[in-house]
């Protein structure tokens, strides 16, 4: 049994505490929230304490960092150094340094360190990665997400926008699809944003938009945009083009911008060529909480079969460089030469 602790208790969090709770491999130690939660039935029998140098004490051989952005370096580097294994959702850190510094770490003391892109664990998008380089590159890359979030759901993302920009804290999980197609390294990027609310710090935007250019030609666009003046149309877009024709997923949404089980779930992949369309039906598709659960069922088996973790490191980094060098380009209103950074 795995020592497990878990620190962020929002969406994410809850949904990864209720993972490790449902599986046979991993025992929860500690739960910890800065403010007061209300804890699903399931997990409510589990000590619950307010600070993450609390939860520590409990003695976790894995800890799943789901807070907020701005703590995610400090809590992955403390966890390691106290001998702890690591789960930290998306963003790995908000600066490339500082991910640099949580990737090292997790070099030095030989811990295993994994990242929370959900989406490589998702049935459907690992086919349509497979069809896009199946089709062969160049690539465009053309993918978007949109909430027209109101309530509960805007009262989150004004809370993460205090720290993360929508298209740094989304786009990650989109670049990083980019360049598992690619696999080529980025060049250039450039970006524009604007913010549509004085709901937000004069210093932040809630929309944004970039352009990545490839090594080997590709080129990439995404978009992002949070809060109840968004447009509910074309809110959801992936495609990927390329001489060989396109791969693009359908929407599963129902419409609805603000859902995040639509944001997961797939309809179908549609592949395109010259001689016809083929449509992949996609059946059983997993919900938010069967991700969350295969995802957290794969770290644990990262660290009891000792699984090689360095490639994706590397790419949590990269990811995270060029979604960084897009929120620049748009604070600085200049486009960023990625060719001579490390």
């Amino acid at each position: 049994m795995t020592r497990v602790m878990i620190a962020g208790l929002g969406n994410m969090g809850l949904s990864h505490a209720l993972a490790h709770h449902r599986h046979p491999g991993a025992e929860i130690v500690g739960l910890v929230n800065r403010s007061p939660v209300d804890l699903p039935a399931e997990l409510r029998g589990y000590p619950l304490f307010e600070t993450f140098e609390e939860g520590m004490a409990t003695g976790p051989e894995l800890v799943c960092i789901a807070t907020y952005s701005d703590s995610h370096a400090d809590y992955a580097v403390a966890a390691m150094e106290a001998g702890a294994n690591v789960f930290v959702e998306k963003p790995l850190a908000t600066t490339v340094a500082d991910a640099e510094r949580v990737v090292a770490k997790a070099v030095e003391t030989g811990r295993k360190l994994v990242v929370g892109y959900i989406l490589r664990h998702h049935p459907s998008w690992m086919r349509l990665i497979a069809e896009a380089r199946g089709l062969g590159g160049p690539y465009v890359f053309r993918l978007n997400l949109n909430q027209q979030s109101d309530g509960a759901t805007w009262e989150t993302h004004k809370a993460l926008m205090r720290t993360t920009s929508p298209i740094v804290d989304c786009g990650v999980h989109y670049v990083d699809v980019m360049c598992q197609i690619t696999d080529a390294a980025p060049v250039r990027v450039h970006g524009v944003g604007l913010r549509l609310t004085d709901e937000i710090a004069e210093n932040m935007y809630n929309y944004g938009q970039f352009q990545v250019v490839f090594e080997d030609g590709s080129v990439g666009w995404y978009e992002a945009g949070w809060g109840p003046m968004m447009s509910e149309t074309a809110f959801f877009v992936k495609d990927i083009v390329s001489p060989g024709g396109a791969v693009s997923i359908t929407d599963e949404s129902g419409g609805d911008s603000d859902s995040v089980e639509g944001h997961t779930r797939v309809g179908a992949i549609r592949v395109h060529r010259r001689g016809g369309d083929q449509v992949i039906e996609m059946p059983g598709e997993p919900g938010h909480q069967e991700l969350c659960d295969a995802e957290q069922a794969y770290v644990l088996r990262a660290i009891a079969e000792d699984i090689d973790l360095t490639r994706h490191m590397a790419d949590a980094v990269q990811s995270l460089r060029i979604c960084l060098a897009a929120d620049e380009s748009i604070r600085t209103g200049r486009a960023i030469d990625l060719k001579d950074q490390p």
